[in-house]
C-alpha cells in the first residue's frame, strides 16, 4: 500500500503533464509528450505496449527483471528510500499498543482469493448475446470450450473493492483460472471515449497465462502468442496455444514452463511490432539459458497478430500456420538425421573400411544370450548391471558381443571406451562376424579372421577369395546396425558427468533412451582428485546408478577384480572394492574360468587353452533370481563368445 501510494515520487511526469514517462520504453518523453495513463491512480497502460493495466511494483518488476514479488517491493522501497523491514515488521511504542493491534487483527476477516467460477456459468449463459468474437472469427464451439462468456453489464471487482465506481460495460469474459479472467470491452471504438480506451482490456485477479494445459495436453508444438484472442485464432484452425495476455507476462511464462516437465516443443510468435520483437528475442534468449527447446516463428503474415490474419484472411492464415509447423517438423527431422551421421557407427565404420576399400551402413532389449535372458526373465531392463571378472577373462568382449545383439534388435547402444579405441572396437566385432558367418556356412573355423587379421591390410595378399570374402560379408552384416551404435572414446577425460551429457543429447535427439555401456568404472575421470580412488569409484556407481532411474534405461558397467581373485570362485567379495558397486548394482555378473579354486585349477594352463571355459555367475539380481550359472566357450582369437548351456 505504502509503494502504490507513493508511486508519482517513482514516475517522472511527461512532457504534457497528463500522464508519466514509461520507464521501460522512455514513452512520453518525446516531442508529443504522452506517455503512461492511469485511470484509478494504481494501474497504469504504457501505449508502446511495454505493459497493460500494471501496477508501479510489476513495473518496477520490469525495469529491473526482477520476477519474485519480494523482490520488486525490496527495489520499490529502496527506490523510495523507504526500509523494507521497517515497512513489514513495524516498531510500536509500547506492548500494549502491539497487544491492542492483535486483539483487533483476531476480529478481521481474513482476505480470500476470489473464486469466480459461479460468474463464468452465468456468464456463458448469456454468451449468445454477443458475436464479438464470432466477428473476429472464433466459432461458438471454441468459445464454449474454454468457459469463454458474457456480461452486458460489467463493472471491475477491483475497482468496486477499492472504492471506486467504474462504468457498467458489455464484456466478452475470458477466463485464465477459477480467480482470474479477462474482460474484454464488445463496444464498437467509435462508443469508447479517449478515457476508456486504457481499459478495452482488462485483467481481474493475479496474471495466469492463457491455455496453460496446453503444455501437458498437446501431442504437437504449442505456439506462444500475445494476446488472449491470438491463442484462440490458433486453436481455432486446430492446433494448439498459450497467449501471454501481455508482452511483460514473459517472465511468467518461462517461470511455467521451469515448474512444469514440458515434453513439447515451444513455437514464439509474438506481434509484429517493435516491442512484441523485442520480446521474443528476449524469450528466445531466456529459454536457450533454460535449455527449454523453442523456435521462432511468424504465423501473423503482414499483420499485426494472429487474429486480425484470421479474420482478414482466415484460409491464408491456416496454410501459414501449417508451413510453419511444417518447417518445424522438417527442421526437426534434419536435426535428427544430422545427429546420426555425426555421431553413429555409420561414420566411423566408413572411416574404417576405407582402409579395406569397403563401405558402410546401418540398423538394431535382449541380450543375445538366450540363457542369460532367460535367467534374468528377458533380458535387461531399466537399472544399473556390473559385470566383473580378471584381466584375459573377455569382459569387453563378451559385452561388445552383448552389444550388437542389441543393436540388432533395434535398440540404440552408447559404449564409453576408456581404454580401447573405437577402431579396435569394430575390428573385434568383425572379427567376431567372421566366425559366426563360417559356423553358418559350415566352413573351418580358421578361416575366420582376428583382430589384426582384419586391420592388417598387408595380410590381405594371402588371403583365399573365400577369406576376404567372409571379411567383405562381415562389413556388410555389421552395416545392418551400426547406425544403433555409437562408441564415444576417452583417455582420462571422460567422467560421469560427461557420460550424462552425451546421453541427455541423445535422447533429447533421437526421442529415446539408449543402452550404455561403460568400459569400465575404475578408469572415469574422477569426481574429485583429493578423493581416494575407491571414493571416487563410489561416487561414480552412485551416479551411473541414478542415470539408469532417470532416464529409464540399462547402464552396463564393467569392473576390474584385483589379483586376489585370480584363483578363487568369483563372489560378492571381489567387488568390495567399492561398496557402491555391491550395494547400488540391481544386477551383478562374474566372469570365471572353470573349475576356479578347485585343487588342480592351474590359471596359466587355463589362459593357454582355445577355446577358454568360461562360466557366468548371477551373484545379485535384486527383482529377480540369482545363482544361475551359465557356460561359454571363449575364442579370444576372434573376440567370440559361444554359449554352450543352449
Amino acid at each position: 500500500d505504502f509503494i502504490i501510494e507513493n508511486a508519482d515520487r517513482l514516475l517522472e511526469p511527461d512532457k504534457s503533464g497528463k500522464g508519466f514517462i514509461c520507464p521501460i520504453c522512455g514513452s512520453g518523453s518525446g516531442k508529443n509528450g504522452t506517455g503512461i495513463t492511469t485511470r484509478d491512480g494504481v494501474h497504469y497502460t504504457c501505449w508502446k505496449k511495454c505493459y497493460t493495466n500494471s501496477d508501479i511494483i510489476d513495473i518496477i518488476g520490469l525495469k529491473y527483471g526482477l520476477t519474485k514479488y519480494r523482490e520488486k517491493l525490496e527495489k520499490a522501497c529502496e527506490e523510495l528510500g523507504a526500509n523494507f523491514q521497517d515497512l513489514i515488521n513495524p516498531a510500536f511504542e509500547n506492548s500494549k499498543q502491539k497487544n491492542q493491534l492483535d486483539e483487533e487483527k483476531k476480529k478481521e476477516i481474513p482476505v480470500q482469493i476470489m473464486d469466480y467460477r459461479e460468474f463464468y456459468k452465468k456468464c456463458e449463459e448469456k454468451l449468445k448475446e454477443t458475436k464479438y468474437l464470432q466477428n473476429r472469427g472464433i466459432s461458438l464451439e471454441v468459445q464454449k470450450k474454454y468457459g469463454i462468456g458474457y456480461c452486458p453489464y460489467w463493472q471491475s471487482p477491483t475497482a468496486l473493492k477499492k472504492g471506486y465506481k467504474p462504468p457498467k460495460t458489455p464484456r466478452v469474459i475470458i477466463p485464465t483460472s477459477a480467480e482470474s479472467y479477462i474482460a474484454v470491452d464488445t463496444r464498437n471504438r467509435d462508443e469508447i471515449t479517449e478515457k476508456e480506451k486504457s481499459y478495452v482490456k482488462v485483467k481481474e485477479g493475479k496474471v495466469h497465462l492463457f491455455n496453460l494445459q496446453a503444455l501437458q495436453k498437446s501431442e504437437e508444438p504449442v505456439f506462444i502468442v500475445e494476446g488472449e484472442i491470438d491463442a484462440l485464432s490458433v486453436i481455432e484452425i486446430g492446433h494448439s496455444a498459450i497467449g501471454l495476455g501481455s508482452v511483460s507476462n514473459y517472465q511468467k511464462l518461462i517461470t511455467e514452463l521451469l515448474q512444469r516437465n514440458i515434453s513439447v516443443p515451444i513455437l514464439i510468435s509474438l506481434d509484429n511490432d517493435e516491442i512484441g520483437r523485442k520480446t521474443s528475442a528476449k524469450l528466445m534468449e531466456e529459454l536457450s539459458k533454460e535449455k527449454i527447446e523453442s523456435y521462432e516463428v511468424n504465423i501473423n503474415g503482414e499483420y499485426k497478430d494472429a487474429n486480425e490474419y484470421l479474420m482478414k484472411e482466415r484460409e491464408k492464415f491456416k496454410e501459414t500456420v501449417e508451413s510453419e509447423l511444417s518447417n518445424f517438423k522438417h527442421l526437426q527431422e534434419n536435426k535428427k538425421n544430422d545427429y546420426i551421421k555425426e555421431n553413429s557407427n555409420a561414420k566411423y565404420l566408413e572411416e574404417f573400411t576405407n582402409v579395406l576399400n569397403e563401405k558402410i551402413n546401418t540398423p538394431s532389449i535382449e541380450t543375445g544370450y538366450k540363457k542369460l535372458d532367460e535367467e534374468m526373465e528377458g533380458g535387461l531392463y531399466e537399472g544399473l548391471y556390473v559385470i566383473g571378472a580378471i584381466s584375459s577373462l573377455g569382459k569387453t568382449t563378451f559385452c561388445l558381443q552383448m552389444a550388437d545383439n542389441i543393436a540388432k534388435s533395434g535398440q540404440d547402444v552408447l559404449i564409453f571406451s576408456l581404454e580401447m579405441a573405437r577402431n579396435e572396437l569394430i575390428a573385434k566385432s568383425l572379427s567376431r562376424l567372421t566366425v559366426e558367418l563360417a559356423i553358418k556356412k559350415h566352413l573351418p573355423i580358421t578361416r575366420a579372421k582376428s583382430l589384426r587379421g582384419i586391420t592388417q591390410a598387408k595380410l590381405y595378399e594371402k588371403y583365399t577369395t573365400e577369406e576376404k570374402n567372409l571379411i567383405t560379408e562381415a562389413i556388410e552384416e555389421y552395416k545392418k546396425y551400426s547406425k544403433q551404435l555409437y562408441i564415444i572414446e576417452g583417455i582420462g577425460n571422460i567422467g560421469v558427468k560427461e557420460i550424462r551429457k552425451k546421453v541427455e543429447e541423445h535422447i533429447q535427439i533421437m526421442g529415446k533412451s539408449p543402452v550404455v555401456i561403460v568400459d569400465y568404472i575404475q578408469i572415469l575421470s574422477p569426481h574429485n582428485e583429493k578423493s581416494t580412488d575407491k571414493q571416487n569409484t563410489d561416487k561414480a556407481v552412485l551416479e551411473l546408478k541414478k542415470m539408469s532411474r532417470d532416464y529409464k534405461m540399462a547402464v552396463i558397467g564393467i569392473s576390474s577384480f584385483n589379483r586376489e581373485n585370480y584363483t578363487t570362485p568369483v563372489s560378492m567379495q571381489a567387488f568390495k572394492e567399492s561398496g557402491a558397486i555391491e550395494y547400488s548394482s540391481d544386477v551383478l555378473i562374474g566372469l570365471q574360468f572353470l573349475g576356479v579354486g578347485g585343487k588342480d585349477f592351474k590359471i596359466d594352463e587355463e589362459r593357454k587353452k582355445i577355446p577358454r571355459q568360461v562360466e557366468l555367475k548371477i551373484l545379485k539380481n535384486r527383482n529377480g533370481k540369482v545363482g544361475g550359472k551359465i557356460l561359454f566357450e571363449y575364442y579370444p582369437q576372434y573376440n567370440y563368445f559361444l554359449d554352450k548351456s543352449k
